[in-house]
C-alpha cells in the first residue's frame, strides 16, 4: 500500500512535468500551423501602410509618433489587450529640413550635401570659407592648430581618424566638436563611403545630442575633387542648411504582451526597432523587422491558445541613435529582467535568412542546436553563429545576461539600401521576407513553450568576457552603457 501510495504521489507530482516536457518533433504540428500564419498573411501589406503609408520614422519626428499610434491600434485589433506606449527621453530632438552647398573656388560647381543628423542649422545666409582637412583629433595637436583653423571649414579625414575604431575615437571626436568651437571654426563636412556621390543619412555621435556647430556629408566623388583641388591651393566652399531643433524630447516605445497560459510571470521579448533615418521610407531598416514583430503576434494570437510563459512584443524608438529605447527598458525594467527567459530581435533586413547568432554563447549555441536541426533547418534557419555585436536592439540585454538571439539573413545586397533613399518596399523579397518571420515565430514559440528556460542568465564577469573578446569594450565604456 505504502508503495502504490508513493508510485501514486510520484506521477501525480511528475504529471505537469510531463506535460510541459516536448521535444521538437512534439511542437512541429503548432509551430508548422503558425509558419503558415506567417506564409498566408498580411505582412507584405502591413510594410506597405508602414513604409508607404507613414515613411521616415526619425526618431521623436511627427512620422515616428503616427508610428507608434499606428502600431499600438494594429496590435489591438489582433486581440492583443496589453498594449503600452512606453515613454524615455533624448536629449534633443531633430528634424531634417534643407541642404544645398557648392564649391566657390577654384572651381564653381555644385556638391552634393546633406546635413549630418542632430547638426545645428548654420546661420542665415550659410556658411563659406577656406577648407583644411583634419586627419588627427588628439586634443594636443587639435588646440596647436586652433590659429590655422579660425574661420575655416573643417573636412574630417575619418578613415585615419577612425582607424584604431570607433569606441576609442568616440571620446576624442567629442572633445574636437568643442575645440572646433572654441577655435572658431565655421562648421565641419564629411566624406561619404558610397561611390557616385550616393549620401548615406546618419549622425556623428551617440545618444541623439545636438551638435556645437553646423555639419554636412559631401559625396564621395565631391569630397574627393575637393581634396585634389586643395594640392593645388586653396578650396573655398559654401553651405547651407536649415533644421528644426528642440530641447529634450520624449519618445514612445511601443510594447504589447500575450500573458503566458501557464507561467505568465516567466516572459520572453520579441523586439525590433520601429525608427529609421529619413532618406528613404525605412523598409528594410527596419520596417521588415518591425512588422515582423506585428506579425508574430497577430500569428500567436490565431493559435487560441498563448505558450506557456508570456510573449513581449517590442517596437523600439531610438536606435539609429545609439540603442536608446531598448537600453531604456532595459533600466526601466531592470527588477524584473531576472524573468526574462530570452530575447530575440530582428533588424537585419528582409536577406535570406539563415538562422540566429547567438552573441558569442556557445551554451546558448548548444542549446539552441536541437531547434535549429528539429524546427528551423526546414526554414532555412538552421544555421548559428556565435559572432558579437552591439549594432542593434539585442545589445542591452546581452549586457545584462540575458540569453540574446539576432536574426541572421544574407546581407550581401543590404549596405546598398541601407541608409539611403533607396530603403523602399520594392528592394523587399516577400519570400524571404516571410521566412525570417516565420523563424522568428517558430524560434519564440519553441522557447515560450519549452520546459526549462533555454539558457541561464550570466553574470557581469562572463558578459565582460564576451564583450573584450568581440573587442567592444572602447565602445560600451565610451558611450556609458558598460562597467568593467
Amino acid at each position: 500500500m505504502k508503495l502504490r501510495r508513493a508510485a501514486a504521489w510520484l506521477l501525480w507530482w511528475a504529471i505537469p512535468v510531463l506535460a510541459w516536457a516536448q521535444q521538437p518533433a512534439e511542437m512541429k504540428p503548432v509551430t508548422d500551423r503558425l509558419a503558415a500564419s506567417i506564409y498566408n498573411g498580411p505582412s507584405v501589406a502591413t510594410l506597405g501602410e508602414l513604409a508607404d503609408g507613414i515613411g521616415g520614422r526619425l526618431t521623436g519626428s511627427p512620422a515616428y509618433v503616427r508610428s507608434t499610434e499606428w502600431a499600438a491600434a494594429k496590435f489591438r485589433s489582433y486581440g492583443i489587450e496589453n498594449v503600452k506606449l512606453e515613454p524615455f527621453t533624448i536629449p534633443a530632438g531633430w528634424q531634417r529640413g534643407t541642404a544645398t552647398g557648392a564649391m566657390l573656388a577654384p572651381l564653381a560647381r555644385p556638391l552634393n550635401l546633406a546635413s549630418m543628423g542632430w547638426a545645428p542649422s548654420t546661420p542665415a545666409g550659410g556658411v563659406q570659407g577656406t577648407v583644411v582637412v583634419v586627419a588627427d583629433v588628439a586634443p594636443e595637436g587639435l588646440k596647436s592648430r586652433a590659429g590655422e583653423l579660425r574661420g575655416k571649414i573643417v573636412l574630417l579625414d575619418t578613415t585615419r581618424i577612425y582607424a584604431d575604431g570607433y569606441g576609442k575615437a568616440l571620446p576624442k571626436m567629442e572633445a574636437a566638436w568643442l575645440t572646433f568651437q572654441k577655435a572658431g571654426v565655421l562648421a565641419v563636412v564629411f566624406a561619404d563611403r558610397d561611390k557616385n556621390n550616393v549620401l548615406n543619412a546618419h549622425s556623428v555621435g551617440w545618444g541623439a545630442k545636438l551638435l556645437p556647430l553646423p555639419a554636412a556629408e559631401i559625396g564621395m566623388e565631391d569630397a574627393k575633387l575637393i581634396q585634389r583641388e586643395m594640392e593645388r591651393g586653396p578650396v573655398i566652399i559654401q553651405f547651407t542648411i536649415e533644421n528644426k531643433t528642440s530641447g529634450e524630447t520624449t519618445v514612445n516605445n511601443v510594447v504589447a504582451e500575450i500573458r503566458g497560459s501557464e507561467r505568465p510571470e516567466e516572459w520572453i521579448l520579441i523586439g525590433a526597432h520601429l525608427d529609421s533615418w529619413d532618406f528613404g521610407t525605412g523598409a528594410q531598416d527596419n520596417g521588415t523587422g518591425a512588422i515582423s514583430v506585428l506579425e508574430i503576434g497577430r500569428a500567436l494570437m490565431s493559435l487560441g491558445k498563448a505558450p506557456r510563459r508570456s510573449v513581449r512584443l517590442a517596437l523600439w524608438g531610438g536606435e539609429e541613435q545609439g540603442l536608446l529605447g531598448s537600453y531604456a527598458y532595459t533600466q526601466t525594467h531592470l527588477d524584473e529582467l531576472d524573468k526574462c527567459v530570452a530575447v530575440l530581435n530582428t533588424d537585419n533586413g528582409a536577406g535570406h535568412p539563415k538562422g540566429w547568432k547567438v552573441e558569442g554563447r556557445e551554451d546558448l549555441k548548444k542549446a539552441m542546436q536541437p531547434w535549429s536541426d528539429g524546427l528551423l533547418k526546414d526554414l532555412n534557419g538552421g544555421e548559428l553563429s556565435t559572432d558579437t555585436t552591439y549594432d542593434t536592439d539585442h545589445g542591452p540585454f546581452l549586457l545584462q545576461g540575458i540569453p540574446a538571439l539576432d536574426l541572421s539573413v544574407d546581407m550581401t545586397h543590404y549596405f546598398e539600401i541601407h541608409h539611403k533613399s533607396s530603403d523602399t518596399i520594392d528592394k523587399v523579397d516577400a519570400l524571404d521576407f516571410k521566412a525570417g518571420e516565420a523563424i522568428v515565430a517558430v524560434t519564440a514559440y519553441a522557447i515560450a513553450q519549452n520546459e526549462t528556460p533555454i539558457a541561464p542568465h550570466i553574470d557581469h564577469a562572463a558578459v565582460g568576457e564576451i564583450v573584450k573578446k568581440a573587442k567592444l569594450e572602447d565602445l560600451l565604456v565610451n558611450v556609458g552603457v558598460w562597467k568593467p
